[in-house]
Formats: structure tokens, C-alpha cells, sequence
């Protein structure tokens, strides 16, 4: 079973120049700033609750050099799944075939799976935590959100199990901040190590 009817959420750029990045979105695409920390910023242009997101290398990587390690450009691209049903279901079909995740978070605004291709382009498949786009952009705006900027990490198998026998989305999808904070995975891993 493939990702049934994914939507382009969002994309994620790593850059060493953040300041002219977010002014250069902002003069291209209107787009505003709905959360920003001195190594991550979230940005919209729409009624969602970010179409854009930028990490800092100076700041969260500030001695690695632009290799093929830690190279500036997309990090990678969002896609929005229409239930946690489905995100969880899809996940069981690919693992049968041999294909996994290498990180599934609960950002507090949206749970997701990120997976890599053979090429290594990482791409994450998520489904909001609230139920409107309003709810995800007061997220953003909030003091919770700075308690932990990237969201803890969950088992798919388990989630899947908890939904199977009857758990609401709301209870599995509400953040954990007492859980530990992830480590950032993918490209950015190597540079946070």
C-alpha cells in the first residue's frame, strides 16, 4: 500500500545564512515567521501552519564544513497523509516490504514518519495534531513549543496497536513533554553529534 493521497506540506532548507534566507521567502512569498529559535524557523504563506522551515548550520553545526555531510539545500520535503489511521497502516504495508522509517516524532504540531529513498532524499509523511490549521498555528505561537522545538519519538507499532484497540487519534497525538526530546535524525544528525 502507498501513501494514500499525500499533499506537499512543506519543505526544509539547511542554510548558513538564515537572516537573508528569511527576508529573501519573505519579499518572494509573503511569507511570515510563525515560530523562529536562534537554529530553526518556521514559516507560512497560507492558512497552514508552516509551508517553509529553515535549520541554521551556524548555529547547530557551526564547525562542519559544506560537505557532502553537511551540505546547504533541502533537507528534505513534507507531505500530509489524511488520517493517523492511514499514516500508521501505510507504515505496517511498507515495513512488510522492507521498507522503514528512520524516525517517527511527535513535533507537537504534527506526528510523522521520515523515510529516506535509495538515492538518501528524505521525505516525511505526517498528519496534524489538532484538529484545524488554527489550532496547529496557536501551537507555534505558544510557550510550549519552546520547551521542546522538535518533538519526541514514538513507535509506530505501538501507536498502531493503542489505535487498533480503540484510542482515540486526540490521546495518541497529544505531546508527551515529559518524554525525552529527540535527537534531530536524517542529514542533520551527523552535524548535531
Amino acid at each position: 500500500m502507498a501513501m494514500p493521497a499525500p499533499k506537499l506540506a512543506h519543505v526544509v532548507y539547511r542554510t548558513r545564512q538564515l537572516d537573508v534566507m528569511l527576508q529573501w521567502y519573505a519579499d518572494v512569498f509573503g511569507a511570515t515567521i510563525v515560530y523562529r529559535n536562534p537554529a530553526l524557523a518556521f514559516l507560512t504563506f497560507d492558512d497552514d501552519h508552516h509551508r517553509l522551515a529553515f535549520a541554521d548550520l551556524s548555529v547547530i553545526a557551526p564547525d562542519a564544513e559544506d560537505t557532502a555531510q553537511a551540505p546547504i539545500g533541502v533537507d528534505h520535503i513534507a507531505y500530509e497523509v489524511p488520517s493517523l489511521t492511514a499514516l500508521l497502516e501505510t507504515w505496517e504495508d511498507l515495513k512488510a516490504n522492507g521498507i522503514e522509517p528512520y524516525w517517527a516524532v511527535n513535533h507537537g504540531m504534527s506526528a510523522s514518519l521520515y523515510y529516506a529513498d535509495p538515492d538518501g532524499n528524505q521525505m516525511e509523511f505526517s498528519i496534524d495534531c489538532f484538529a484545524s490549521k488554527d489550532e496547529c498555528r496557536d501551537y507555534f505561537a505558544g510557550e510550549k513549543i519552546g520547551q521542546n522545538p522538535v518533538g519526541t519519538e514514538y513507535d509506530p507499532a505501538e501507536w498502531l496497536a493503542r489505535l487498533r484497540a480503540g484510542e482515540s487519534d486526540a490521546a495518541l497525538l497529544a505531546m508527551d513533554f515529559a518524554a525525552p526530546v529527540s535527537p534531530i535524525r536524517g542529514r542533520l544528525e551527523v552535524l548535531c553529534a
